[in-house]
């Protein structure tokens, strides 16, 4: 298996207490967007793939405990699947969710067949990935998703290593929406949102939600 410097962080006690940090009922969670970002995840979800059959295939890489998935299923989505590193965010996802499939694995290596999925997207996941190694989960990424890759992170003009709770070498601002459009030509930009914080703690901060579209 491909192995990082940040995937042994991750399944670490820093990765399991990042889950108890982050794990929220869902209003709570709901209320986290809305306050942020003055949006709920659902309807950032609607107006981007709201137009997608219920049917649709979706992964999440790095999905955690799940939420994303489950604000998915909330819309009525049906065939939801997640890869999550990190062991105890699986076990406590299995938990918490029901008719939801997800497995324990890493974005480096994604167990399904190519073009599986109508969607493959990333929530917060890419901005912890060392840039050398972003073209290997971006391939996989590419290689699984049928149709779209669709991205919620982190968002600056230029890569920037950012210091995260004390440590360095775990967190990258980036215009990943452009990465990936870098680096397959046959990919196309469908939609895009700036998100700025607007708490006054976060002001200044920008996140970006995009939508890709493979036209080969």
């Amino acid at each position: 298996m491909y192995s990082t410097e940040q995937q042994e962080f991750w399944k670490g006690e820093f990765g399991r207490q990042y889950t108890d940090r982050n794990t929220r009922e869902h209003e709570a969670w709901n209320d986290f967007y809305r306050n942020l970002y003055g949006k709920t995840k659902i309807q950032l979800n609607t107006e981007f793939i709201g137009h997608l059959p219920l049917d649709s295939p979706i992964l999440e890489v790095g999905c955690n405990t799940g939420q994303q998935l489950e604000a998915l299923q909330r819309q009525g989505f049906t065939q939801l699947y997640g890869v999550e590193l990190q062991w105890y965010a699986v076990e406590k996802a299995k938990s918490l969710l029901q008719n939801i499939n997800i497995i324990q694995g890493s974005g480096f290596d994604l167990p399904f067949k190519d073009r599986f999925f109508q969607v493959v997207c990333t929530n917060g996941v890419l901005i912890h990935i060392a840039p050398d190694d972003l073209p290997k989960i971006m391939g996989e990424m590419y290689r699984c998703s049928a149709r779209y890759i669709m991205g919620f992170e982190y968002y600056a003009p230029q890569t920037t290593a950012i210091n995260y709770r004390g440590n360095e070498g775990f967190l990258w601002k980036a215009n990943y929406a452009q990465l990936f459009l870098d680096r397959f030509p046959d990919l196309r930009l469908v939609k895009t949102e700036m998100l700025p914080y607007l708490t006054e703690t976060e002001k200044g901060n920008i996140d970006q939600m995009y939508l890709l579209e493979k036209t080969t």
